[in-house]
């Protein structure tokens, strides 16, 4: 029965959210703090689900400022409970295929987000440049998930390039950002799933030394460790 009702609110709030989300995105298309807007919508959420969510944010963190936030991928609850996380001006790359989904694929992409051609190089390269020149304007931020793909209880996935080529060519820090794990820990008829720890960690600026690789290789191995000391707390 408690699923039920969960389900049953969620299947009205996510249609209000996209109406709520297009009436903003008419109102400023493409504004920078669109995505942080609409996803505190959907952070709020979280208690519907049982779960208590507690950010730990690195107090050199300064919200606004240019940044490349990469963030392990889990499952569908992450669009619940990861927005806790999302700081001003900060939008995500998604690939070009999310703009056709119906509702979500628009209210995505004139929120601000950036769309890339996974299938073509030339045009992929020509984005990511493009968005490398608008992180070194300031005043933008930007969302990766490095592994590239959901985990779904897989641990932490190989870490792709591309955030890390991002962050050195725009000269600006990464911040690492861990969510504790979530695969098969919500159930939804039980009241309470318990508590959900998300760590912001300090801001990493790549001063070019190392390439690409050794980048990804390195915050991979440093966001595994905090992934595992998360989940020992839980």
């Amino acid at each position: 029965m408690l699923a039920l009702i969960r389900l049953l609110v969620v299947a009205v709030f996510i249609p209000l959210s996209f109406l709520a989300g297009f009436v903003l995105c008419i109102v400023r298309p493409f504004h920078g703090d669109n995505v942080r807007v609409i996803g505190s919508w959907y952070s709020r959420m979280s208690p519907l689900f049982g779960v208590k969510v507690v950010l730990e944010k690195d107090e050199s963190i300064v919200s606004g400022e240019p940044a490349v936030y990469i963030a392990n991928h889990q499952n569908n609850y992450d669009i619940f409970f990861l927005p806790t996380a999302l700081q001003t001006n900060t939008v995500s790359l998604g690939k070009k295929s999310l703009k056709w989904i119906p509702f979500f694929g628009q209210l995505y992409w004139l929120s601000g987000n950036i769309l890339i051609d996974r299938s073509n190089r030339k045009k992929a390269m020509a984005t990511i440049n493009k968005t490398t020149e608008k992180l070194k304007q300031g005043g933008l931020s930007l969302w990766m998930f490095p592994e590239g793909t959901r985990s779904y209880g897989r641990g932490l996935l190989p870490f792709k390039t591309g955030a890390f080529h991002t962050a050195v060519n725009a000269n600006i820090p990464v911040i690492p950002v861990v969510m504790s794990n979530t695969h098969k820990s919500i159930k939804l008829n039980r009241w309470d799933n318990g508590t959900i720890y998300i760590k912001m960690l300090a801001p990493q600026l790549l001063d070019g030394s190392a390439g690409a690789r050794e980048y990804a290789d390195h915050f991979h191995a440093l966001m595994k460790e905090t992934l595992v000391q998360l989940d020992e707390r839980k």
